[in-house]
């Protein structure tokens, strides 16, 4: 077993609370991710359900569709 001088203990302490304190920002900015995400799925959920309900009030188009039109005479 390999004995570790105070030195070398202190450094490594020291690089882990570096390590510790970067990831402690990279959740806080992952959370902070989330959270934009969370607001934008729901304002989007919020428009489909608004534009869905639009179109089911729509009343269905008197005029027939490309495909039923019989072609014109020249054809």
């Amino acid at each position: 077993m390999t004995l570790l001088n105070p030195e070398t203990i202190t450094q490594e302490i020291i690089e882990l609370q570096s390590k510790i304190a970067y990831q402690e920002l990279t959740i806080e900015t992952l959370n902070q991710m989330i959270v934009k995400q969370q607001f934008d799925i729901e304002k989007l959920e919020a428009q489909f359900k608004y534009i869905s309900s639009r179109l089911q009030g729509i009343e269905p188009s008197l005029m027939a569709m490309p495909h039923e039109e019989t072609p014109p005479p020249h054809y």
